[in-house]
């Protein structure tokens, strides 16, 4: 069964009691972003693979973000956001508003101040936002609105999207606001997972489209044509996490959901590998992603000298940061040039694009080792073992060759 993220252990405690009395089993309690997470990863077509989730969970009254690490097919979450301003029954109120108003037009009574009237404006105006996400309009039809009186009208999704505004542009500043709430930028981020009810509308895709990279994959109907159903996510993960316990005993899943278990350390940096560029510097070579949850474990194969020969070998921390490349302004005798506005608007708005990009900075040198002797067009294995305890093990070695450098490099 899954469990927002917030939830604490009375909550859970409570909710497993009213299902023992309800006549459920339930084998283990689960996140619901990592339920989500888990049905796209569990998909026999589906590559196992290091990466950075973004999970928003739209609901009717309530919306979620969370950021998700997965390492080797271990989730770890490291941020949450929860709002109940953004939400569909906000978009449900921008068209409800609308409608009310045209009602008002023709016949100067608010349905708004009559409950019977108001439940129908509310009923109505979610079908219609049901509608616009499928199609292109809309009608909105209600029999005796208020005081006898008919009211029949359509919208089109341009429309609506016009209306709802500010509401898009709230869900937007909230998963902007989770990935910096972890430490991220939109470059880091590899996937977005769009869940709930509310996801299905095509503008919120379109806009996170545009927030994130074009490598950023964004998980939803209007998007991509292998998404899963928004609002089945959470259940198909939960499904299939009970198919892969179902064979276990009652006290091995006590066990692997044990806090001392669940709640493990990861790293806050990348280890890598140093190596000489072309030009003669440095350059960061990630071997073990940052948010990796420990104990890890990586291995990189990497070329050596043509000719052979000793080899040394850096391993260091090494961090991201975010080049942003603004356009040079323009001169003055090119402004006044163009002063006549010969020139079109669309070559305006590409001056004036910055281009950003993720680069990696070397960090704390953590282990040198120098294998000698490598043969002529041979490779180096370097091992990076993360211990539990945050300290790490570096093993290098020729490969097909015999022997190799160990050492241990102590937590800070």
């Amino acid at each position: 069964m899954t469990v927002p993220t917030n939830f604490g252990e009375k909550q859970k405690e409570t909710l497993l009691k009213a299902a023992r009395d309800a006549g459920l089993e339930i084998m283990q309690l689960i996140s619901e972003p990592i339920a989500a997470a888990l049905a796209y990863d569990a998909r026999p077509e589906a590559t196992v693979q290091d990466k950075i989730i973004v999970v928003a969970d739209l609901g009717g009254t309530r919306s979620d973000v969370t950021i998700i690490a997965s390492r080797s097919g271990m989730y770890t979450i490291l941020a949450t956001a929860h709002d109940y301003e953004f939400a569909g029954t906000r978009l449900d109120q921008v068209l409800m508003d609308h409608f009310a108003k045209e009602f008002m037009k023709k016949h100067t009574v608010d349905p708004r101040k009559n409950p019977r009237s108001l439940a129908k404006l509310k009923q109505e105006a979610e079908a219609t936002k049901k509608a616009l996400s499928l199609g292109n309009n809309a009608n909105f039809s209600v029999e005796s609105l208020a005081e006898g009186y008919d009211f029949a009208s359509t919208v089109n999704r341009l429309r609506f999207e016009m209306l709802a505004r500010k509401v898009f542009d709230g869900f937007n500043r909230m998963i902007e606001g989770a990935v910096k709430k972890a430490g991220l930028d939109v470059l880091d981020i590899d996937e977005v997972i769009l869940s709930g009810g509310t996801s299905h509308i095509p503008r919120i895709a379109a806009n996170l489209a545009g927030i994130f990279p074009k490598s950023t994959s964004i998980l939803a109907p209007a998007t991509s044509p292998i998404a899963i159903n928004p609002a089945e996510l959470q259940a198909r993960g939960a499904a299939l996490q009970a198919s892969l316990v179902q064979e276990y005993e009652a006290g091995d899943i006590e066990q692997s959901t044990h806090p001392a278990v669940t709640t493990v350390k990861h790293i806050t940096n990348a280890i890598g590998v140093l190596t000489v560029g072309p030009d003669g510097d440095e350059v960061f070579t990630p071997v073990v992603a940052p948010e990796t949850a420990v104990p890890a474990r990586r291995t990189v194969h990497m070329r050596v000298p043509a000719e052979g020969g000793d080899v040394l070998i850096k391993v260091a921390e090494g961090g991201t940061h975010i080049k942003v490349t603004k356009p040079e302004p323009k001169r003055k005798a090119e402004a006044a040039g163009k002063a006549d506005g010969s020139d079109s608007d669309s070559d305006s708005d590409s001056d004036s694009e910055e281009t950003r990009e993720m680069i990696w900075n070397i960090g704390r040198p953590l282990a040198e080792a120098a294998i000698r002797g490598v043969k002529k067009g041979a490779k180096v294995e370097v091992t990076i073992n993360v211990m539990a305890d945050l300290g790490v093990t570096v093993t290098a070695r020729e490969v097909g060759g015999k022997g190799g450098v160990r050492g241990n490099v102590k937590a800070a």
